[in-house]
């Protein structure tokens, strides 16, 4: 007896030895690997890399940028169907466990033996806190090391930490396939929709993802996601968390994805979005760009964008094909299957409606056409194949543009088309207005570009934007990265230079040739009116801006000074630093259209200074302001008591005055009369709205410009090359930019009552001869206009002119003069 007890004396104290041994490696192993944990407190302050998000001025989306596309998700904001799917997917104990799952661990070691030497992975038994704990603090490495790491983080992060902050943390990290980080970004680029709209098929689809998003790809592994989603589903139900009628609806449900577009989701607001995206670089640089989690609110209006996309496209279109059809796009080889060979092709995907098309057949009357397919999530070609025809009607345009043919109308399809033909084709349209089923146009992407800019005046705020006409075929934003000579659209700013410093609208200035003496060597400049031969002698100003006329406008240069208008020029932002040569006061500088509109918008402002915006507010991802662009001070908006018969709250603009009020409105009623009377009345016959502008025609052709505005918006649009070439003898502002900009305004105004012109306080409205600018004759009512005239000063009642005097020191006599007593060539007069 006494032999067993001594032997059980000596068994409890090994076992004793051995537990302590045990407790002792224990707490030694724990320390060894403790002293090397990373920081579990700094999950406190994490801050996820978090996407950009750009949206127009109504709040649809614009665009997004993001390294990981993620978006940060309160857990509060989480329905409890797609926490409830995670749980079931990932840690069904997860609100009962203390960090670690032990029996989940036991039959990963039992597994582990089984499969010891086949060379499988070994599964873990990682606990969502652990995964949180691996994903923050740890690496991917797939040892026992990290394993002991992980569990001693997860029961750190358990004592310091919610469960549900812990599973916020996990929600917002994990990575769910298709560049998506997060539940909130899974949930748009999979299905765009958000969290709250999910279906208890597609919650089980993304809580299924975690464990190997790259093999259960909904297109490329369909079978096995569907798998892996029904497994979610059944343990779901296993948990009580849905109904039997669920599941099974839910098991019936296709696994259809939605994919979502990376690029611009406004039409047409591709160089709009690019734009901001380049503003904010600038602003943050890249780390807060995309991981920033920025939410920008921009000035676009979607409305105006796209019809700003689709007038500026149909004016270069037009003028394009003009020029003639300048054949296929390439040729391609249509044996076998054409359809997975057109899908190689490089296509804009940015012009809809228009869509590549290969030439099946072709013959006299009718070509067959078939269009590119789309392709699949997976990159697979669609094998749906959709065919059309173009018929001679739908080639009516494409004259030959080189070669012995040229210009001749084609009388037969198969002149224009033949098979293998690349090319692209959108629906026809119709006498009654429609498309004709079935059958299609040709289409050409056009050579020439240009550029538009639609702005607010009153706030400088960009309301559409377009750079090209297409950005998916250049990226180049003709809007605000083209410097071109902008003509004659500069004249007003040097009008408003001379209106601003005592000149009037019906100043006279000699309209005759004129040459100027460059200096030794560089030879005589002899400046001419476009019209070449034709002059108009002595010239009010309202009639010199009218015509266009460059003598006039280099007399005028002459008088008042290049330095002046160099000031003016860069007041307005027109040009940073202008020459003083006198060929810069006809437009030879180079502008952006974005600048020229601005300038524009100080004379229909009444002369206060505009800074242009794309972006209207910035708030970071706290939803703290951080960019506002209106710095307007509101007197009164804060009325802490409520409304207590307080006087009405009061905007205070502290923006400099860049041009006297009375000068914005002389050269704004001038600008009127070339929209009316002059060189843009052509475009704008009929419009029936007040509207001011100036059309821009470079040497040679080779630009065409339009900037005008009605009383709440400016429009300014260029067309030309990218190499500046001629675009043709009677390619000027007035016959191709300004109908564009018609085309837009038309629009753009459509619907909305007609406002009128401000006209300040002090302008005086006096009855002159239209011809003569002097006073008009008691009971003078033809030939007579209302002139502008500010304080002190008034029509002149005897005739002078700047510019010129006869060999006799007289002055020439007044505009309705004989015009043959002109001598060309002189600067004088019989």
């Amino acid at each position: 007896m006494r032999l067993l007890l001594r032997f059980m004396g000596f068994l409890f104290a090994a076992g004793t030895i051995v537990f302590l041994v045990g407790v002792a490696a224990a707490a030694g192993l724990i320390w060894h690997f403790s002293k090397d944990l990373p920081d579990y407190t700094q999950l406190q302050n994490y801050e996820p890399p978090v996407m950009t998000r750009v949206h127009a001025s109504d709040g649809s989306l614009l665009g997004e940028y993001s390294k990981e596309r993620r978006l940060y998700l309160p857990i509060q904001a989480v329905p409890k169907l797609v926490i409830n799917a995670f749980l079931a997917a990932e840690d069904k104990n997860f609100y009962e466990h203390g960090g670690i799952d032990y029996s989940g661990m036991l039959r990963a070691a039992l597994l582990y033996v089984q499969n010891l030497g086949s060379n499988k992975r070994p599964q873990g038994a990682s606990t969502i806190t652990q995964q949180v704990a691996k994903n923050f603090l740890l690496t991917n490495e797939v040892s026992f090391t990290r394993k002991i790491k992980e569990a001693l983080l997860a029961m750190r992060i358990e004592r310091a930490y919610s469960k549900d902050k812990i599973l916020e943390l996990y929600l917002n990290e994990i990575y769910l396939g298709l560049g998506a980080y997060g539940i909130a970004a899974a949930s748009l680029v999979y299905f765009d929709k958000s969290v709250n709209e999910l279906t208890v098929a597609e919650a089980a689809y993304l809580a299924a993802l975690p464990k190997a998003p790259s093999t259960l790809h909904p297109v490329k592994n369909h079978d096995r996601a569907i798998e892996r989603r029904n497994y979610v589903i059944d343990r779901l139900l296993e948990n009580g968390w849905i109904t039997q009628a669920d599941a099974e609806k839910a098991r019936k449900d296709p696994l259809i994805v939605t994919n979502r577009a990376n690029g611009a989701h406004t039409f047409a607001g591709e160089y709009f979005a690019e734009e901001v995206r380049r503003d904010l670089f600038e602003r943050y640089g890249e780390k807060k760009l995309y991981e920033g989690g920025l939410s920008v609110r921009t000035s676009l209006d979607p409305k105006l964008q796209g019809i700003a996309r689709k007038t500026m496209a149909n004016g270069l279109v037009h003028y394009d094909e003009a020029q003639g059809w300048r054949g296929a796009i390439s040729k391609l080889d249509i044996s076998g299957d054409w359809g997975v060979k057109l899908a190689d092709v490089k296509s804009l995907s940015d012009i809809s409606p228009w869509r590549m098309a290969v030439v099946l057949e072709s013959n006299d009357q009718s070509a067959r056409i078939g269009f590119q397919p789309g392709r699949e999530l997976g990159g697979a070609v669609s094998k749906e194949r959709q065919t059309g025809l173009i018929t001679l009607e739908g080639v009516k345009w494409a004259k030959a543009a080189s070669g012995p043919t040229r210009g001749r109308t084609p009388t037969k399809v198969s002149q224009v088309l033949s098979p293998g033909d690349v090319i692209y084709a959108d629906p026809l349209i119709g006498k009654d207005g429609k498309p004709e089923e079935g059958q299609y146009r040709l289409r050409q992407l056009p050579e020439v570009s240009g550029a538009m800019v639609a702005m607010d005046p009153w706030t400088g705020r960009v309301l559409a934007m377009v750079g090209g006409f297409s950005f998916d075929q250049s990226q180049f934003n003709r809007a605000t990265q083209a410097y071109r000579q902008p003509g004659s659209s500069f004249k007003p700013i040097v009008y408003s230079s001379a209106l601003d410093n005592g000149y009037t609208p019906s100043t006279v200035v000699v309209d005759a040739p004129i040459e100027i003496d460059q200096g030794q060597g560089v030879g005589v400049w002899r400046p001419e009116n476009y019209s070449k031969e034709k002059y108009y002698g002595p010239t009010t100003l309202r009639n010199a801006l009218k015509r266009s006329l460059n003598t006039v406008t280099v007399r005028l240069a002459q008088d008042i000074g290049m330095p002046l208008i160099g000031e003016y020029a860069k007041r307005f932002g027109v040009y940073d630093e202008l020459p003083n040569y006198l060929s810069y006061a006809l437009g030879a500088g180079e502008t952006t259209v974005l600048r020229m509109v601005t300038a524009y918008s100080m004379f229909a402002n009444g002369g206060r200074r505009v800074k242009p915006t794309l972006i209207d507010r910035i708030q970071d991802r706290y939803g703290h302001t951080i960019y506002k662009h209106d710095q307007r001070e509101c007197r009164g908006c804060d009325a802490p008591g409520g409304w207590k018969n307080q006087p009405e709250p009061q905007l205070v603009d502290h923006r400099e005055q860049v041009l006297d009020s009375m000068t914005a409105y002389q050269i704004t009623s001038m600008m009127e009369g070339v929209v009316q009377h002059g060189t843009a009345a052509s475009a704008f016959s009929g419009f029936g709205r007040p509207m001011a502008g100036k059309t821009g025609t470079t040497n040679d052709q080779k630009d065409a410009w339009f900037v005008g505005f009605t009383p709440d918006l400016v429009i300014g649009v260029y067309v030309g090359y990218d190499k500046p070439r001629n675009l043709g003898r009677t390619a000027t502002g007035g016959h191709l930019a300004a109908p564009i900009a018609r085309n837009f305004m038309n629009l753009a105004v459509a619907g909305k009552p007609a406002a009128q012109f401000r006209i300040p306080a002090g302008i005086k409205l006096v009855r002159v001869d239209s011809k003569t600018g002097m006073r008009a004759a008691p009971g003078q009512t033809s030939g007579t206009i209302l002139e502008a005239f500010k304080p002190g000063t008034a029509p002149p009642d005897n005739y002078s002119v700047i510019g010129v005097a006869d060999v006799d020191g007289r002055m020439p006599p007044p505009p309705d003069a004989d015009r043959s007593l002109f001598r060309p060539g002189t600067g004088g007069l019989y």
